[in-house]
């Protein structure tokens, strides 16, 4: 490697460090990140048989890295800004609804893709946040759900962040189909109030049984990998799929206390789910690249997300979600020398239920339909200015209150609506 591309590597990795503090403090459009980065996320997330950049190369199906040009590099940040509505009833007790307040996320992507014009193998290293929620609503005397312990939930806050580090390399087979592979590294951060998966304590012995804050924790530790396929017919047609194993994370760990103060030690078992894409692309169109991703996600089996109830103790099992399918479609045009413009469409299917809705107040991913505009500005011969906004449209889940022991309430009503606005911006060097 030269002395110019080592530097470019390194450039690379500090930008990256400086980017990771920013993890996605929320995400409107589900758990899982439709795309990552600037140009990727103008076009709606699709990747899986597209190569546009590197970062969304790299996220989507590390294969389609041979798929570029040129080697790359790419940086971005991404300002992601949600709604977020809680209204609930119950009876006797009346009705009410509450604002969320929580603020802007700042989300980070660096990609960069080595290509070697005589070597069948390309390397690429990506850094970025995938996933995550937040919700921040204060305790209400007016709205229900919202009400102190025990009569309510008192205030919700919940915060999931994760970000990856993703080494990846793709080989070209035959002239082709290449295939490729990304071993992943994960950190994560949990934080909620109140954490109702823990069961719920009366240490003071008033026989009124109240959950715990879990808000003492720290980053921990996950891992996955990605395997992807790419075949490019070389007469405007592309096929490429990828599968991305679960991400295990460590048990999360809490320094809670109990209602009279005493330390407590709560842990919880949380995972993200597989995933699986098909996606295909089509260039036949002179100037014009279009590209359609299908993509499942496996909820069901997912630790953490899977059956929602109560144990005997009086801890929530579960965020009962279902499993997820989501189609994106998108396309970029040259339209000029210098200038290219993008425009996207995402939807997803909703994880929450009507049955699970009371589950899932601190994380209402219910955003399903999301379009997206982008461009690229070619600034010299090699380097390029990205921007992206995206609008996510008004998702709500509602259902019953459901208790320990009482199951969903007669009467009871608890409605989440969602929707988001994000604007992305960044740079992408070619070399």
């Amino acid at each position: 490697m030269t002395s110019d591309r080592k530097q470019r590597w390194l450039a690379c990795c500090v930008a990256a460090v400086a980017c990771s503090v920013f993890v996605p403090a929320a995400n409107a459009q589900g758990l899982i990140m439709p795309g990552v980065g600037t140009v990727n996320r103008g076009m709606s997330g699709v990747g899986t048989a597209l190569p546009v950049d590197a970062a969304g190369a790299i996220f989507r199906n590390p294969a389609t890295m041979t798929g570029l040009r040129r080697s790359e590099v790419t940086v971005g940040a991404e300002l992601l800004l949600q709604t977020e509505t809680l209204s609930s009833a119950f009876p006797a007790a009346g009705s009410g609804s509450t604002e969320a307040e929580t603020g802007a996320s700042l989300i980070p992507a660096v990609g960069l893709v080595e290509r070697n014009c005589c070597s069948p193998l390309t390397l690429g290293f990506g850094m970025y946040g995938v996933a995550g929620f937040k919700a921040n609503y204060p305790s209400s005397l007016t709205n229900p759900v919202l009400a102190p312990q025990p009569n309510g939930l008192g205030r919700v806050f919940a915060e999931f962040q994760v970000f990856e580090v993703a080494p990846a390399a793709a080989l070209e087979v035959t002239p082709n189909l290449s295939v490729g592979f990304s071993p992943i590294l994960a950190m994560g951060t949990l934080n909620a109030a109140p954490l109702f998966l823990a069961p719920p304590d009366d240490a003071n012995t008033d026989t009124a049984f109240t959950y715990r804050d879990g808000l003492g924790t720290r980053y921990h530790y996950g891992g996955a990998f990605q395997l992807g396929v790419y075949y490019d017919s070389h007469c405007d047609w592309t096929v490429g799929a990828s599968l991305k194993s679960p991400t295990w994370f460590e048990d999360f760990r809490f320094n809670t206390t109990d209602e009279v103060g005493a330390p407590r030690l709560d842990k919880l078992d949380v995972d993200l789910p597989m995933v699986a894409s098909l996606g295909f692309g089509y260039t036949g169109i002179r100037h014009v690249a279009w590209g359609l991703d299908l993509r499942y996600f496996d909820y069901k089996n997912t630790k953490g997300f899977g059956t929602a109830g109560y144990n005997a103790f009086g801890a929530a099992t579960g965020l009962g979600w279902d499993n997820v399918f989501s189609v994106s479609t998108a396309a970029q045009i040259q339209a000029t020398e210098r200038l290219i413009l993008r425009m996207g469409y995402h939807y997803q299917s909703n994880p929450i239920s009507d049955s699970t809705a009371f589950f899932n107040v601190g994380s209402p991913l219910v955003i399903g339909h999301i379009v997206s505009i982008g461009a690229t500005m070619d600034v010299s011969a090699k380097t390029s200015f990205n921007i992206a906004y995206l609008h996510g449209f008004e998702g709500e889940a509602s259902g019953p209150w459901t208790l320990p022991t009482f199951g969903a309430i007669p009467g009871s009503s608890v409605k989440s609506e969602v929707s988001a606005d994000a604007l992305s911006a960044g740079f992408t060097v070619r070399y």
